[in-house]
């Protein structure tokens, strides 16, 4: 009896989980440097076929330029291994002799990846460095509408890695697509770990599955121009990010914000560099294709060129267009322009000042993409701080395209395609996703104090009282004892701390002769009295912490 589909699939699945544990079980002996080795094996393999690669995944898919996808394979072989190469990650990766603590790698074990058309076979290079990096075996299952190009992709990492002396099984792919096999990888009691780009829907069907999940999430980015921003260079900036595989990045900027005592300028340099300004009509019509009856991204609009969106909407622009833009004033689910948008379109809002546009990167981010990214071009470093303090992202880029910063490309952010947007975007990490996060630490802490050393005499409770009450001078009968023979060996034996009796008042004539050094202050009695004089004699909380650092060390010596 012949198997239907679905059936074949889930047992085609079954095997590569059972190939891939027995797999990482071996793998899971190699040393730091036999790991390193099939890493680097891996890495420029990929390297080598970007250029093929990226022409397939185009020919299949439709999306994007095939030149940018040469860089994005290129990063995701290249720039990636070296980042990734000098981590420690196998056995002991830390060791501090001083605080006695000792951190130990431990690999996840199954991780099961999920790949987006947008980046079909750059995904599989950058997952498949991370995971074998951390120690970890991974099953890959592709997009249908990406199966050729990924599944190619998948078959030249899996040689690669053997080649290198991988065992068989440690990365590999479903080639019999169905829902029904990438279910049963979610589910499986033998994967560790879904690590999941794509669509809303399938991210979520990931963490409803109960296996643990990391993933990325839509972005929205704004791109703020401030009034102080290289006005030239913020253009170029967003428009390179913009057109950048036609905008398939999900770090890319889908609002420009900009001052209205800018925008005059900010107006003239888009229209300089290839931007096309839609009418209200224009917008409308666009708007009409930008999304599915359900709320969701049109998958025929994604990647597509300015000229190539223009036509499909029924108008037409110039041909040395670069992006679309729609002047909008209103955020909301509904309106297209104010969510993301896998291709070079942009709406553009004009706020009267920083504060305005702050209240316009918030509603936007709130609409979609909270957790993120946005980007600022601005001169003022104040501002760069205001909005780092407050903004709803995790990633906050700074006069750079956002589609290459957000990456880690342009900036020295971790190099990832998978970026997470925390718990603010329904995330488990905020992280652009590297080895790191693919591998347990195992804790090891030596005794360094025992139970002794944490026990406090019932003595210091009644002897501490007199900590609690103003500083006074010292007694007339007697000049105040030498620190070392008065000073508590502790600071809860000091009286001063409880609430105890206050010293008798010593007459002044008897204060400017006799010194109190109760406080460490070396001062004469009378002036630890004077607020005026000296006012860290005062009982303040900074002065409390002051002494219980002075004691402690006292203490340690």
């Amino acid at each position: 009896m012949t198997l239907d589909k679905d059936l074949q699939s889930i047992q085609a699945a079954r095997e590569l989980l059972k190939q891939a544990k027995q797999a990482q079980a071996q793998f899971v002996q190699f040393s730091q440097e036999k790991v390193d080795s099939i890493v680097a094996h891996i890495a420029a393999e990929a390297a080598r076929h970007a250029e093929e690669l990226a022409k397939l995944a185009h020919e299949e898919t439709g999306f994007g330029r095939w030149q940018d996808k040469v860089l994005k394979n290129t990063f995701a072989s290249t720039k990636v291994h070296e980042h990734i190469k000098p981590l420690k990650t196998v056995g002991i990766i830390s060791d501090d002799p001083v605080n006695k603590v000792m951190e130990v790698g431990v690999p996840l074990g199954v991780i099961t990846a999920l790949v987006p058309s947008t980046n079909p076979t750059s995904t599989i290079f950058y997952k498949t460095l991370i995971a074998l990096k951390a120690g970890n075996a991974i099953i890959f299952s592709p997009h249908p509408n990406a199966k050729a190009c990924s599944q190619k992709a998948i078959e030249l990492v899996k040689r690669a890695a053997m080649e290198a002396g991988a065992p068989a099984g440690i990365v590999d792919g479903v080639t019999l697509l169905t829902m029904e096999a990438t279910k049963e990888l979610m589910h499986s009691k033998d994967v560790s770990l879904i690590l999941a780009t794509g669509g809303e829907g399938m991210v979520r069907a990931a963490y409803a599955s109960g296996t643990p999940t990391i993933s990325g999430g839509p972005g929205n980015g704004p791109a703020f121009i401030e009034r102080t921003a290289d006005i030239k260079q913020a253009v170029s900036d967003i428009i390179t990010s913009k057109t950048f595989d036609n905008g398939v990045i999900c770090a890319s900027e889908q609002s420009i914000i900009a001052e209205r005592c800018i925008y005059e300028q900010v107006h003239q340099e888009l229209l300089a560099q290839g931007a096309y300004f839609m009418n209200e009509q224009e917008s409308q019509q666009l708007a009409n294709i930008l999304l599915r009856p359900n709320g969701m991204i049109n998958p025929v609009i994604v990647g597509k060129c300015a000229q190539s969106l223009a036509e499909i909407a029924g108008f037409s622009v110039p041909a040395n267009t670069k992006v679309l833009i729609s002047r909008q004033d209103s955020v909301s689910h509904q309106n297209p322009y104010s969510r993301e948008k896998l291709c070079p379109v942009l709406g553009l809002y004009i706020e009267e000042d920083w504060r305005s546009a702050c209240d316009r990167v918030v509603e936007l981010l709130t609409n979609e993409g909270m957790g993120h990214t946005l980007v600022i071009h601005t001169q003022n470093q104040d501002i760069v701080r205001q909005f780092a303090l407050e903004k709803p992202v995790f990633r906050m880029l700074v006069n750079t395209p956002a589609a290459l910063g957000g990456i880690g490309a342009t900036t020295n952010l971790i190099p990832a395609l998978t970026l997470g947007c925390g718990a603010l975007g329904g995330g488990s990490s905020s992280d652009n996703v590297g080895p790191m996060n693919l591998l347990n630490v195992r804790k090891v802490g030596y005794g360094v104090c025992n139970i002794d050393d944490l026990r406090q005499p019932e003595a210091s409770i009644a002897s501490a009282a007199q900590l609690a009450q103003p500083v006074q001078a010292a007694p007339v009968t007697a000049p105040a004892p030498a620190v070392a023979a008065s000073t508590p060996a502790s600071i809860f034996e000091d009286t001063r701390f409880t609430g105890g009796p206050a010293p008798v008042a010593a007459p002044a004539s008897a204060a400017t002769t006799s010194a109190d050094d109760r406080f460490g202050c070396g001062v004469p009695a009378s002036a630890c009295n004077d607020a005026g004089t000296d006012a860290r004699n005062d009982i303040t909380e900074e002065n409390v912490e002051r002494i219980i650092k002075q004691v402690m060390g006292r203490m340690a010596s």
